[in-house]
């Protein structure tokens, strides 16, 4: 164990490093995240300044979208087998870059372009962050601590980015909601490479499989692009590119099976641990994702906020999770346990939600919004640390870029899945009711009402999910200390 004193040891020179290497890899989390939300505010100021239409604006985030939900697992198995600190550092030099030419982009062609570069930096980054997190502190309370800090980040800089997407377009212009990723990015690469230890991967000759990687790369796209363009198409389409995407799949797991150096080792999901963890993760961000776009919505089109205030409302998440997370959330698991836990934590995200789907058209945020945010956000710092834990327990050391790419890829899965389903019932069931001849607030919420509710019955299921398949066993001491 390492132990902290006043005068220098190598002890504390070596708690400092890791501190400060921690710092380092949520710096880098940070920016990525932010950058997959601080655009959603900025969408109407670049719809009218570079002449996008309604379905080519979707492409300004699903650009970013389809290359990291595509690439996070294959950059992770490869992360393994480079270093993890050369992939890393690779990401946040190809997403800083990108980041300008997104800032100086004065076309529509430019800005997709740029951003799907940004998303492939992006996955670089962020799919070996974990594996690197969980190599820095393999001390379980340790590691606890780290995760809490790191989810705290995570979660916190999803909610910053609406706040800072709505501040940086109204005070400047929407170009510096990407311009400002420059300062940070050149002041994290740099940090990266003074302070990330240097690490020898595999080598690219164990496990270097090109036509696998390929494949699953090509399916994980055609899915992330499924599910983001799902409005945009007819179900015939919809339906032929599943099949497809389904097909790959197929090929990939075939082939994976067969070859003798794969790319991902079909074992890893023999852990109970790490594939419940990921398949309750995919219902979770579904339901907090498709909440942080809708309740948004509900914020701005039936209460009547403008950008900035709704921003501003929905600051009380960020911090409520980051001091939860950070003062209480590695005290809580090292005492009752990681499954416990994430129990509680997914109990309070399905009673907040039941709380959102009343949400009237005469409704107030004091009253209808902001405790819900207060639940979604004690119930997400308890749930999402507990989560990642059970995890990346599941993996082990060789496979930790693999697993944490895997997590990451869930989450963009999730994500992408929620915002569509939601996105379309609340829609679906606005128009039916204009139809109708309902006046338009009206029908707005009632459209959010069932999305809410629908969120409500995802979030309660990833809850019966979690606590059938992540139960710990009989051999699985919880650590209480």
């Amino acid at each position: 164990m390492t132990t902290v004193v006043e005068t220098p040891t190598p002890g504390a020179h070596r708690t400092h490093s890791r501190r400060a290497a921690l710092a380092v890899l949520c710096a880098g989390t940070l920016m990525t995240i932010l950058d997959g939300n601080i655009v959603t505010v900025a969408m109407p100021a670049i719809q009218s300044d570079l002449g996008f239409s309604g379905p080519g604006l979707a492409w300004v985030v699903n650009a970013y979208l389809i290359p990291f939900g595509g690439l996070l697992l294959l950059v992770g198995r490869l992360g393994d087998l480079v270093g993890r600190k050369r992939m890393f550092t690779a990401g946040l030099a190809v997403f800083t870059a990108a980041s300008v030419l997104c800032g100086v982009a004065t076309g529509q062609g430019t800005l997709i372009a740029a951003r799907a570069l940004q998303g492939v930096g992006g996955a670089m980054t962020a799919a070996v962050v974990l594996g690197m997190l969980v190599a820095l502190f393999p001390e379980p309370r340790e590691q606890a601590r780290a995760i809490a800090v790191f989810s705290a980040v995570g979660a916190a800089g999803g909610a910053l980015g609406t706040f800072l997407g709505g501040a940086l377009t109204q005070a400047l212009n929407w170009h510096w909601i990407f311009l400002i990723n420059l300062p940070i990015g050149l002041v994290a690469l740099l940090a990266a490479v003074r302070v990330l230890a240097p690490e020898e991967g595999a080598g690219l000759g164990r496990g270097a499989d090109y036509p696998g990687a390929a494949l699953v790369t090509g399916a994980l796209m055609l899915t992330v692009y499924v599910i983001v363009g799902s409005g945009d198409r007819g179900l015939p389409c919809t339906l032929l590119l599943a099949a497809l995407a389904l097909a790959l799949f197929t090929a990939f797991v075939l082939r994976q099976a067969r070859t003798v150096r794969p790319l991902l080792r079909l074992r890893l999901f023999g852990s109970r641990l790490l594939s419940g963890a990921n398949a309750v993760q995919i219902l979770m961000i579904a339901t907090m994702y498709g909440f942080q776009f809708l309740g948004a919505l509900y914020v701005q089109r039936v209460l009547g906020y403008g950008e900035l205030l709704t921003g501003t409302a929905f600051l009380p998440a960020p911090v409520a999770i980051g001091v939860l997370m950070l003062g209480l959330s590695a005290r809580t698991v090292g005492r009752f346990g990681a499954y416990r836990v994430l129990l509680a934590g997914l109990t309070l995200i399905v009673a907040g939600m039941a709380l959102l789907s009343r949400a009237p058209a005469d409704g107030s945020y004091p009253v209808d919004v902001l405790p819900v945010l207060l639940l979604l956000a004690a119930g997400f710092a308890a749930a999402m640390p507990a989560l990642t834990g059970l995890a990346m327990s599941g993996a082990r050391e060789e496979d930790a870029g693999l697993a944490s790419g895997l997590f990451n890829t869930t989450q963009v899965v999730g994500g992408s899945l929620g915002l569509a389903v939601l996105s379309v019932l609340a829609a679906s069931r606005t128009e039916g009711l204009l139809a109708g001849g309902a006046e338009t607030v009206a029908a707005t919420a009632a459209g959010y009402q069932l999305a809410f509710r629908v969120g409500t019955a995802i979030a309660a299921a990833a809850l019966l999910l979690a606590a059938v398949a992540l139960r710990p066993g009989p051999s699985q001491a919880v650590d209480r200390k």
